[in-house]
């Protein structure tokens, strides 16, 4: 017997765990399950057995759970689950099933499943590197006070893995984090996850704009341009979202001129007075 679960909200780690766990319980292999939300059924397909998670056994969290999961076989679980590929759920699920029985399995870089769960885990961690980097707040009055809101567009679900780096950081602030899929809201107390936003939801710009792009082209060093590296770390896609990317263009095109600029002055004499080392003496108390 085939049975159909359906997975849970994308990005909701402790929902997967459940569901996981629950069907573990239930002594469900992987090939006996598939991880399928109902409107992406196939017609055409054989039929299966739709089991709701609260008809499976009593979930445990995963610390608690009778498996034998290293803290880097939870990670790559949870690294895997947070991927947008539509085969995500399945390979983590099988993932468990296997590592439960054989816990070294994670060192071996040659299984298909561990070769496949390090790519998506890869893609994971960079897309969430991406967004720690990218994301620019801009400032909002409202009756409240001021608040801060950014825009977003994560290729995977990292956006609640990812908000308590932004909990951390701007702690002092009220925030919010808007993507496609999911919000997130910081109000200095509690955070937060709402429905996902529109582009237009989030301001353009703010007052701050202006010091932010001439600080970053003053800061910029023509000598040491690599348009092919600034590019792959800041992939095109994300230059819309930041204020200083419209300044990119024409630095990038003034850099040899001002490179040379900088070469035809020489170097200059610092300014600064070296005082020459005294070494002090001690006294003896008397």
């Amino acid at each position: 017997m085939t049975l159909r679960l359906e997975p849970p909200e994308d990005g909701d780690l402790a929902a997967w765990w459940r569901l996981a766990l629950g069907a573990r319980a239930a002594g469900l292999r992987p090939d006996q399950v598939i991880w399928q939300a109902p409107e992406t059924a196939d017609l055409f397909a054989a039929p299966v057995t739709v089991v709701p998670s609260p008809l499976l056994p009593s979930p445990v969290a995963p610390d608690e759970a009778l498996i034998p999961l290293s803290e880097a076989a939870t990670h790559l679980i949870e690294t895997v689950v947070l991927h947008s590929s539509e085969t995500r759920f399945a390979l983590a699920y099988r993932l468990l099933d296997r590592l439960a029985a054989r816990p070294a399995l994670i060192g071996n870089p040659a299984d298909p499943d561990i070769r496949r769960a390090q790519g998506l885990a890869k893609a994971v961690h960079r897309d969430m590197h991406k967004m720690k980097a990218f994301v620019r707040f801009r400032s909002v009055a409202t009756p409240q006070g001021e608040r801060f809101i950014a825009w977003f567009e994560p290729d995977h679900h990292i956006l609640e893995a990812t908000a308590p780096f932004f909990r951390r950081r701007f702690a002092a602030m009220h925030w919010a984090i808007l993507t496609p899929r999911k919000s997130a809201f910081w109000d200095g107390k509690t955070l937060s996850f709402g429905l996902g936003a529109r582009r237009e939801d989030a301001p353009t710009e703010d007052a701050m704009e202006t010091a932010w792009t001439a600080y970053y082209a003053a800061i910029f060093n023509p000598a040491r341009l690599k348009p092919d590296a600034m590019r792959a770390e800041m992939p095109k896609k994300y230059w819309r979202n930041l204020p200083e990317a419209k300044l990119i263009p024409g630095l990038i095109e003034t850099a040899a001129a001002r490179t040379g600029e900088m070469i035809a002055s020489g170097p200059t004499t610092p300014n600064r007075r070296i005082v020459p080392y005294q070494p002090q003496t001690k006294t003896r108390p008397s």
